[in-house]
């Protein structure tokens, strides 16, 4: 039987805010298979950590331009800040506002070299509209991939996006009015200090 991912605003799971063990690969493998059943019967989501169905494994998989497993996954470097808007399966119809980077270099457990997720636009000029139409398409996915991994590895290193939330409100100081007192101290009024300056 497959596993639900549990829903954080109904149920309790005591492995989402863990730093979760290290596996084995082999053990990782069968992990990742499961996750990508879930993922697979859902249909909702692109990515999923262990610790989302209750695994205290450091395992998850990305699906965004290809299938992707994480086994142990350690960031190496990131960089080129950028603001995102993300949900998670884990806390259904909650998106918020977070800071990730365009780009990232990982190392997972079963792969020799390390592998680099690039959300920067492409420098190649495209030829037609529909060219660039399928560059912009290309740039907004490969985006999506690296947050989405980063988003993966916050979940096995015990993060939540809601860990991540950036307040984004835009905030205008009130000016004052002519009569009220200056917000300089002076005591005098508005008209009569720095409106003048």
């Amino acid at each position: 039987m497959i596993k639900n991912v549990i829903n954080c605003f109904k149920e309790d799971n005591p492995v989402i805010q863990k730093k979760l063990r290290k596996v084995s690969v082999e053990e990782g493998m069968e992990i990742a298979r499961e996750l990508f059943e879930i993922l697979n019967e859902r249909k909702d989501g692109i990515g999923l950590a262990a610790n989302q169905i209750g695994y205290d494994a450091a395992v998850a998989v990305v699906n965004v331009r290809e299938p992707l497993i994480l086994i142990n996954p350690v960031i190496k470097e990131q960089w080129d800040e950028v603001p995102y808007y993300e949900g998670c399966l884990s806390f259904p119809g909650k998106g918020c506002h977070t800071k990730r980077y365009r780009n990232v270099i990982i190392h997972t457990e079963q792969e020799e070299g390390d592998w680099y997720f690039s959300g920067t636009e492409s420098g190649a000029e495209g030829k037609g509209t529909w060219e660039s139409e399928g560059k912009k398409q290309n740039q907004e996915l490969r985006l999506l991939e690296a947050v989405c991994v980063q988003h993966e590895i916050d979940h096995l290193n015990g993060m939540r996006i809601l860990d991540r939330i950036v307040d984004t409100t835009i905030r205008v100081e009130k000016k004052p009015g002519r009569n009220e007192p200056c917000h300089c101290g002076s005591g005098k009024k508005y008209k009569k200090c720095c409106e003048r300056k």
